[in-house]
């Protein structure tokens, strides 16, 4: 890719608009000239459609870039055809507008419309992930024989974009929409707590081509299961039904490991802070089978294979599924009446988010018969957020279990450990929040919680690459936190 033509394509990227005191609402402008603008985006530059810059281009066009100086119309539209749309089939570049940058303002002569001056800013990435570029662009539109046509563009300020140019990409649902697009992630579910209370639910994409994904999509949230499994346990010791530190070998020992005296060590202390020493999952050892690593209790290891002992040791006990301890103490009492661990027959398969993989081709979906404590439950945006402002408000636990919870029973990395069923991050100054993610094939789902100002974020995607959305998100909602839970994770 040569750079001219990179740097002269940075002024199209328009869409709709922020109306300027200027304009007078009755010239339209604000919706005319934004239709313009979006037929040289959505249309022209994103899909390489030369004829329409031609039909929206003035014959008389003057270009004007504060690195590569002057064109006309004629070197502008060969600069475009043999640069970046030479091959447009494996083009990267794409332009997204910030949306609240922009002005428009009228043009009179003797009271007479004759034009409209458009100001504003855009990022520019030249692969998907890629940091972004930032520029400021003005464009003249004039009415040529009562058609508009752009006579004069200039791109100019051209630099790296800071954090805050790209955080204002996230305050608005038609440049996320756009972005998730340029991205290829399918769908979005987005959940914001605030005062220990859900107060928005959004959901952005598509569930299936042409159809948009519905505010009650159904997503599997993969690792996010755990945090229902650590919950029911822990509801069942607040009722004095359960204790969180008698060995569960007296209700369970898996086959693998029944000659091992290291079985009689487990507890649910344990297994909810991932301290078993079991490996994540038992076919990924050689022989395929169940064992320990390391002497349970001395550090740190994530572990499904933990979950799913604590499983069948709660159903041996309680003669009951996962799933029916789990309906009895969470599901029902919080109307959570769209999250199973099981597909069953009232899944509702036409709302399931499939999962896609980083190049947009779908994945099987998995459809579990038997519960499974640590991977693929489904759910729903409202559904996880009324359980996660639960937790913020208690939890329905005794105050000594629901400060075992949030106590920092391990260290994992400087200033993150886990507790029951949650990592926990030290934000400084006695302030904290507890979180858990959700990572699989065609599924990438985060949520964090600040149970000292009752804040939260859920963010759910059905895509290998949905992560990229993670530190947007968190540095718009959470602010200075969500900087520090950056910081931490990435040192």
């Amino acid at each position: 890719m040569t750079k001219v033509p990179f740097l002269l394509l940075a002024i199209f990227i328009f869409s709709s608009q922020k109306i300027d005191a200027q304009t007078d609402p009755s010239d339209n402008l604000y919706t005319t000239i934004p239709a313009k603008d979006s037929l040289l985006f959505s249309v022209g530059f994103n899909t390489c459609n030369i004829k329409q810059y031609e039909n929206l281009l003035s014959e008389n066009l003057k270009f004007y870039h504060d690195k590569d100086g002057i064109s006309d119309k004629a070197k502008f539209l060969n600069d475009l055809t043999n640069g970046l749309c030479k091959n447009p089939k494996i083009r990267q570049v794409k332009r997204v507008l910030i949306k609240k940058s922009t002005e428009i303002s009228p043009l009179y002569k003797n009271g007479a419309l004759y034009g409209a001056v458009q100001n504003g800013a855009h990022l520019f990435y030249e692969s998907p992930g890629s940091k972004p570029g930032f520029a400021k662009f003005t464009n003249v539109w004039e009415l040529e024989n009562g058609d508009w046509k752009l006579t004069t563009s200039l791109s100019f300020d051209h630099q790296t974009a800071t954090e805050q140019q790209t955080e204002n990409l996230f305050s608005d649902d038609t440049a996320i929409e756009s972005w998730l697009r340029e991205n290829n992630i399918k769908t979005l579910g987005l959940g914001i707590i605030e005062g220990g209370k859900l107060k928005q639910v959004k959901v952005f994409g598509e569930i299936k081509n042409g159809i948009s994904a519905p505010y009650n999509t159904i997503f599997n949230v993969a690792s996010l299961t755990k945090p229902i499994t650590a919950m029911v346990a822990l509801k069942l010791v607040s009722l004095g039904k359960w204790n969180l530190d008698e060995p569960v070998y007296k209700y369970w020992t898996d086959p693998d490991i029944s000659n091992d005296p290291r079985t009689k060590k487990l507890t649910t202390r344990l297994i909810l802070s991932h301290q078993t020493g079991f490996p994540n999952w038992r076919w990924q050892t050689e022989n395929k089978k169940l064992k320990f690593e390391f002497e349970p209790g001395t550090k740190y290891q994530y572990s499904g294979e933990g979950f799913e002992y604590l499983r069948k040791a709660l159903e041996n006990k309680f003669k009951k599924s996962l799933e029916q301890l789990a309906a009895e103490l969470i599901f029902q009492p919080l109307k959570m009446s769209n999250t199973d661990y099981i597909w069953n027959k009232s899944t509702a398969e036409s709302r399931f988010a499939i999962g896609y993989d980083k190049d947009g081709k779908p994945y099987e979906i998995v459809k579990n018969k038997t519960s499974n404590a640590a991977d693929d439950l489904h759910t729903t945006i409202e559904d996880y957020g009324n359980f996660l402002v639960d937790i913020l408000n208690g939890g329905s636990l005794t105050e000594n279990v629901y400060l075992e919870m949030l106590k920092k029973q391990v260290e994992t990395k400087e200033n993150k450990y886990f507790g029951l069923g949650f990592e926990i991050y030290d934000l400084g100054k006695g302030n904290f929040a507890i979180s858990h993610g959700g990572s699989d094939f065609g599924v990438q789902c985060i949520i964090f919680l600040l149970p000292k100002t009752k804040q939260g974020i859920l963010i759910f995607t059905n895509s290998d690459v949905g992560y990229k959305v993670y530190d947007k998100f968190l540095i718009q909602y959470l602010g200075e936190n969500g900087k520090k839970l950056i910081e931490i994770e990435t040192k």
